[in-house]
C-alpha cells in the first residue's frame, strides 16, 4: 500500500521539544524588555528609588507572566515525555499552543501599559485560556489516538487532564474578581500560579488533593 507524506509528518517528537524550548526562551526573555526606567529624568538617588517603586505593578506582571510561561513550559513537558510518537495533528495542535506563547509577551506588555483596564487583563486572560486549551486538545488527542507510552496509566492520564482543568477554573475565578478590582484580580491569579507551581513542595498542601502528588505540572 502506498505510504502518504501524511503518514510519515510529525513522528519525532524530539524536535517539537526543542522548538517548544526555544520559543519558550524567547518569550520568557521578551517579557522584561517592556519594563523601562525614564532616564531622561533621573538625576539623583530619590529620583530613581521613586521611578523603581513606582515600577512595581509592572515587576508584579512580569513575574507574573514569568510565572504563566513556567508553569504551561513544565505542562507541556509533561505531556511530550509521556508521548510514544506523535502525527501531523498532533504536531500541528502543538505549534498552535506554541503560537500562543508567543503572543504572552504581547498580552503581558498590555498588562502592565493599562493594569487598571479590565480589556487588557481580559486579554492576558483569554491568552491563559488559550494555552490551556490547546493542551488540553493535545492531551485529549494523544489518549484517544494510541500516541502516549503503553506505561502510561489511565490514572496518570485522567490526572494530567484533570489538573489542566482544575488550574483553568482557578483562572477563570481569578478573572472573575476584576469584576471589583483589576488589581484584586491580578493579585489572585498571581497566588493561583504561586499555588500551582509551588504547592506540590509544601507538606500541608501534599496532604490535599487540589495540589496533591498526582498532580502532573
Amino acid at each position: 500500500m502506498p505510504i502518504s507524506y501524511n503518514d510519515i509528518v510529525g513522528h519525532h517528537i524530539a524536535r517539537l521539544t526543542n522548538l517548544s524550548d526555544s520559543i519558550f526562551g524567547v518569550a520568557m526573555t521578551l517579557l522584561i524588555l517592556e519594563i523601562r526606567l525614564p532616564a531622561d529624568y533621573l538625576e539623583t538617588d530619590r529620583q530613581l528609588w521613586d521611578a523603581l517603586l513606582a515600577l512595581g505593578p509592572r515587576f508584579m506582571v512580569y513575574f507574573m507572566s514569568f510565572l504563566t510561561l513556567g508553569i504551561f513550559w513544565n505542562a507541556q513537558q509533561v505531556q511530550l515525555s509521556r508521548f510514544s510518537q506523535g502525527d501531523r495533528h498532533l504536531t500541528w495542535i502543538h505549534i498552535a499552543f506554541l503560537a500562543t506563547v508567543a503572543i504572552t509577551p504581547f498580552s503581558a506588555a498590555l498588562l502592565e501599559n493599562f493594569i487598571h483596564l479590565r480589556v487588557a487583563l481580559a486579554i492576558f486572560s483569554l491568552n491563559l485560556l488559550l494555552l490551556g486549551l490547546m493542551l488540553y486538545t493535545s492531551w485529549q488527542y494523544a489518549s484517544a489516538n494510541g500516541l502516549l507510552r503503553n506505561d502510561v496509566s489511565p490514572e496518570e492520564q485522567h490526572a494530567i487532564g484533570r489538573r489542566i482543568v482544575l488550574a483553568q477554573a482557578l483562572y477563570a475565578t481569578g478573572f472573575a474578581l476584576c469584576a471589583f478590582s483589576t488589581f484584586l484580580s491580578i493579585v489572585a491569579i498571581a497566588l493561583i500560579q504561586f499555588g500551582l507551581a509551588f504547592a506540590p513542595t509544601i507538606w500541608w498542601f501534599k496532604r490535599r488533593t487540589l495540589f496533591g502528588p498526582r498532580d502532573s505540572s
